[in-house]
């Protein structure tokens, strides 16, 4: 799925702008360190491409969630997949707190996302359409994203408040 992510100090700026960050060199090389840690390959995504997998739970369901960490494979995401499975999702790693947007321009399957704050506190969710270019963004600065099959937080009655265990810490 090709994801376009919007770091913005401000909600005003126009969501075609291109990629902004204020972060700090320690920031940086966290982000850096994850990034290696969960690289497979060649940096450029293929459509389809399966990434590392981590368990996460929401509560006493767990998640077998496949992990993006660096630009390329976030922008690659889960572009072209026709299914996942279940209890099956996409963790999404930011560097640092931001503001964070999506869109769902070649993807095939209807999808929830869950934006998380820093402390795994899911901050908003939001339901998005295949093949659609509107732009779904955190509610406020956000390091993770959590895409689900649509549907799968409201079926867990997981919502906004909820904790997210096992991700990836990168400080």
């Amino acid at each position: 799925m090709l994801h376009f992510f919007h770091y913005t100090r401000a909600a005003s700026r126009p969501l075609t702008q291109t990629l902004l960050m204020n972060t700090s060199l320690s920031t940086c090389a966290a982000a850096l360190a994850l990034a290696a840690m969960f690289s497979t390959g060649p940096a450029s995504a293929q459509p389809g491409q399966k990434f590392p997998v981590i368990p996460l739970t929401a509560g006493m369901h767990v998640i077998k969630a496949e992990v993006v960490a660096t630009e390329a494979e976030r922008q690659q995401g889960l572009m072209f997949r026709e299914s996942m499975a279940q209890n099956e999702g996409m963790v999404f790693l930011f560097g640092a707190p931001a503001g964070v947007c999506m869109w769902m321009k070649n993807t095939l399957i209807p999808l929830s996302v869950a934006f998380i704050d820093d402390d795994g506190k899911i901050v908003n969710i939001e339901n998005m359409k295949p093949h659609s270019l509107e732009s779904h963004c955190s509610k406020k600065p956000v390091r993770y994203a959590l895409e689900m099959n649509e549907g799968w937080f409201k079926q867990k009655n997981i919502k906004p408040g909820s904790t997210i265990d096992g991700l990836p810490k990168g400080r």
